[in-house]
């Protein structure tokens, strides 16, 4: 007998080799009995609140992206209907790191946080969860309109350029989402995990391209509301997915903001529910503005902008040369030319710090080389092998001998008369122009089986840790309780005797206010 690979598994397989390793397994089974109650609690209200305020494709978007009210979906009943949709969804634990966040989804795969909020922070919690990544993000994919978009948004953000200190506030912002949802976290280190958070935005020397895409896709794909200014409706995932979020947002202390470019340069705190929100006039409202967002980057722009975003962001991006070569390194120096070479290039020669990985249509075509790159801008002709003598318009002129393809030896060169400090080592590139500077490796999959941290896991030791506590904060006895409240319900009308003996064991347990919750909803169908 043949055996077929589930939806999830299939999901899976279709992803490079490099995004897999991120992947983790649902693991149903593992929900508590009252995780499933959280859900309900959750979806029932949300559904409700959000049947006259969200967007049009949210009801019926739940059911088509295989979403039910009463527990917890698998990954598989999801996959089922998200592949009509041209989407698909894995399981992974917490914040992954951005870049791989953004590619899955211009890959069109919802990255699921396989946990879910407690029951403390049901009203809203900064940590991904199931709640949010599922019943936030999938039911508006039902509009094919947004769910291009997301897509877009997704590869926008994955071109876009970080810099080294966006990693910083990465780690900063999991370490204190983690902390917020771990019942055995001390106050002290809720306030370690906030300070860490503030230095580390206090770190930031400039606002990267990576932070301004971040920003536009939290105005939009997470709180973004659509339709007319005085009426909108929600969209955003961290508003369909948030009771507070979903209450707060009408209110008319929140400002509702006409949708622009500005977005982009609008901070966020994820710790707190947002006091401004933008309104888009319509799903094609959000391309023009990612279109115009997408025209900042280096990714379009290229030449001079590029090289100077690249520079300063100190991290591994990648060059496009204008015969359609890539070169993935980090740019470490850019000599300026005498004057323009092409439009919106003024720049001689830019120079990579190795490793450095050559590559074409984003599939890399050697192993990487171990040092230095350097690429000289404007036309000129090296022999196939022996000594050359370079004299280009930009003033830069460059001796050596090239033993290889790329490879030179003996380089010695001057900028306008004014000699350089250059490796004698080295690979040398000559081009035309240069259409696009965009973040990290043009060939992610390469860059990752050489250089990825294999030894990283898809969770940290204390997310491990912290979901450990909350499941062994759940008393046999109490999770007994959720699931007689739930067999109830699923009994419907009767059994008052059953019902009578469980409300007096929750009453022995009053901080437990969901069960209480549960109880009175049974009793009111009686």
């Amino acid at each position: 007998m043949l055996d077929v690979p589930s939806p999830t598994r299939r999901a899976i397989e279709r992803l490079p080799a490099h995004l897999r390793r991120f992947v983790v397994d649902q693991d149903h089974g593992a929900y508590t009995p009252r995780d499933h109650a959280v859900w309900r609690h959750i979806l029932h209200r949300l559904a409700e609140r959000l049947r006259d305020t969200a967007h049009g494709s949210y009801l019926s978007g739940l059911a088509a992206t295989g979403i039910g009210l009463e527990r917890i979906p698998s990954l598989d009943e999801m996959n089922e209907k998200l592949e009509a949709l041209g989407w698909s969804a894995v399981g992974v634990r917490g914040f992954i790191p951005p870049a791989v966040f953004t590619e899955l989804q211009s890959l069109g795969v919802l990255a699921i946080a396989a946990d879910i909020r407690s029951h403390e922070h049901i009203e809203y919690t900064p940590a991904p969860d199931i709640v949010h990544e599922s019943a936030g993000h999938a039911p508006i994919l039902a509009d094919r309109r947004y769910a291009e978009y997301l897509k877009r948004c997704g590869e926008t953000g994955f071109r876009a350029i970080a810099s080294v200190e966006d990693q910083a506030v990465y780690e900063a912002i999991r370490n204190l989402s983690v902390v917020k949802e771990d019942p055995a976290a001390s106050p002290e280190e809720l306030r370690l995990a906030e300070e860490r958070l503030r230095a580390a935005t206090a770190s930031r020397r400039y606002v990267s391209e990576s932070t301004k895409a971040s920003r536009l896709y939290w105005w939009t794909a997470e709180y973004g509301l659509v339709g007319d200014l005085a009426n909108p409706k929600l969209y955003g995932a961290g508003l369909l997915s948030s009771l507070g979020e979903a209450n707060h947002c009408l209110k008319p202390e929140v400002r509702k903001v006409p949708l622009g470019l500005v977005c982009a340069d609008t901070e966020y705190d994820i710790t707190r529910m947002q006091p401004q929100l933008f309104v888009a006039r319509d799903f094609d409202h959000l391309f023009e503005v990612l279109e115009a967002f997408e025209a900042t980057l280096g990714w379009r722009r290229g030449g001079d902008h590029g090289l100077e975003e690249a520079l300063r962001a100190r991290t591994v991006n990648h060059l496009a040369l204008a015969d359609g070569l890539e070169l993935t390194g980090k740019v470490v120096a850019r000599i300026p030319a005498r004057g323009p070479l092409v439009p919106g290039l003024a720049t001689a020669l830019a120079r990579l710090e190795g490793p450095v990985q050559i590559s074409r249509h984003g599939h890399a075509l050697e192993r990487p080389w171990p040092g230095e790159a350097l690429v000289a801008f404007g036309h000129g002709t090296l022999p196939q092998r022996g000594a050359f003598s370079l004299d280009l318009p930009s003033g830069l002129f460059l001796t050596g001998f090239r033993v290889g393809e790329h490879e030179v030896i003996n380089l010695r060169g001057h900028q306008d008369g004014r000699p350089l400090d250059l490796p004698s080592w080295a690979l040398l590139f000559l081009s035309g122009g240069l259409p696009s500077v965009a973040g990290g490796p043009a060939d992610p999959g390469a860059w990752d089986a050489w250089f990825g941290d294999h030894s990283a896991l898809a969770e940290g030791e204390a997310e491990a840790q912290a979901r450990d506590r909350k499941a062994v904060a759940l008393s046999r006895e109490l999770a007994a309780l959720y699931v007689e409240a739930r067999t109830l319900r699923e009994l419907g009308p009767g059994n008052e005797h059953r019902l009578r003996l469980l409300k007096e064991q929750a009453a022995d347990h009053p901080a437990e206010w969901l069960l209480a919750r549960e109880v009175e909803e049974l009793e009111a169908t009686r």
